[in-house]
């Protein structure tokens, strides 16, 4: 009874907190990004705010982690996905594959989550430069909220290093098809013998693909005091079990539109869909089990379940006929995810999310 009140506790603070601070935040973003003054970069600014949207409605579940809606918190979280939403579009939507100019552009990234760093040219080999200061002001505004976090020099290294990876894999999976996938298993080949039990190479990419770490530690840096070794666990959970499990599930429901694009997805290195089922459960199944040993259980538990909800109830689902997996994963959610998904399916209709 305890956790079942804690759950709606958070999810209407998220509901009526987290989701009204996310539109206002994205509503001055767009207002600056329709002020860039090359095309392609307001074009790509614009639609990365408009159609990825829910990545920071997701993601703002972290300000609400511990009591109401943290402004900070939430400004940098909405700052940071923003910045990755804008240079994914960038990467993959306008007909550049330049590797060096990618690697310029992942220092906004980086330089966000280092307070005190100083801006870089993010464009100089980039053919599209003058974004008006946009993507700029998008690294000084997460800069700024990280300073007023209590312990986020605590949490730093950790954050830094999932950064890196993320980088890594952002840089290495938008190069040219008869590249990438061998410059993604010679990286990831070092990093899959050091981890406690054997991951696919595409699980393990997956997972460096997810920002959820980056914002479960930006959230622990709002107490006062952390410990080195709740920074260890809260990483080992999210790193690779959540975060591999919120990228799947991403790549899971893009399957088809992918195929069609001639885009990487992961989770088409599955042999069928029998296996990506299989794995998805794995994924979920130690997903939970790692929550289940966080301080306050309730709330990664929650952050699982919305993620299988938030998913799984996309359109594409149906439109792939995959509702058998859908359904099967839901059910290993618990009544929590069904709940959650009903929810999503609501909002989806609203056109809230």
């Amino acid at each position: 009874m305890p956790g079942s009140i804690a759950h709606l506790q958070l999810m209407a603070r998220y509901l009526f907190q987290s989701f009204p601070g996310v539109a206002r935040e994205l509503e001055g973003w767009r207002r600056l990004a329709s002020r860039c003054p090359d095309p392609e970069l307001r074009r790509q600014a614009l639609a990365s705010l408009a159609l990825k949207r829910f990545h920071c409605q997701g993601a703002s579940v972290f300000a609400v982690w511990h009591g109401n809606c943290h402004g900070e918190l939430l400004r940098a979280i909405v700052a940071l996905q923003t910045i990755s939403d804008y240079l994914d579009n960038l990467c993959d939507r306008a007909g550049v594959h330049e590797e060096k100019a990618f690697q310029q552009l992942h220092h906004a990234f980086r330089d966000a989550l280092t307070p005190g760093a100083n801006p870089k040219d993010y464009y100089k080999d980039y053919p599209y430069r003058q974004d008006g200061g946009y993507l700029a002001a998008l690294v000084k505004a997460c800069q700024q909220s990280l300073r007023t976090l209590p312990s986020y020099p605590h949490v730093q290294d950790k954050v830094q290093w999932l950064a890196e990876l993320y980088c890594h894999l952002q840089v290495t999976k938008h190069l040219l098809p008869d590249r990438r996938e061998r410059r993604l298993i010679q990286w990831l080949d070092p990093l899959l013998q050091d981890l406690p039990e054997p991951l696919n190479w595409w699980e393990l990419a997956a997972a460096t693909g997810s920002t959820l770490g980056i914002f479960a530690l930006m959230a622990t840096a709002l107490r006062p005091r952390v410990t080195v070794g709740e920074v260890e666990q809260l990483t080992a959970a999210y790193f690779p079990w959540i975060g591999g499990l919120h990228i799947l599930l991403d790549y899971y429901i893009d399957r088809q539109e992918d195929r069609e694009g001639e885009d990487l997805n992961f989770v088409n290195y599955y042999n069928g869909e029998r296996e990506a089922l299989l794995r998805l459960q794995y994924f979920l199944q130690r997903s939970l089990e790692e929550a289940a040993s966080l301080p306050d259980p309730v709330f990664h538990r929650t952050v699982i379940w919305g993620l299988l909800a938030l998913y799984l109830s996309d359109a594409k689902v149906a439109a792939q006929e995959a509702t058998g997996t859908r359904r099967l994963l839901l059910l290993n959610g618990g009544l929590a995810s069904r709940h959650l998904f009903f929810l999503c399916s609501f909002l989806r209709r609203a056109g809230v999310i």
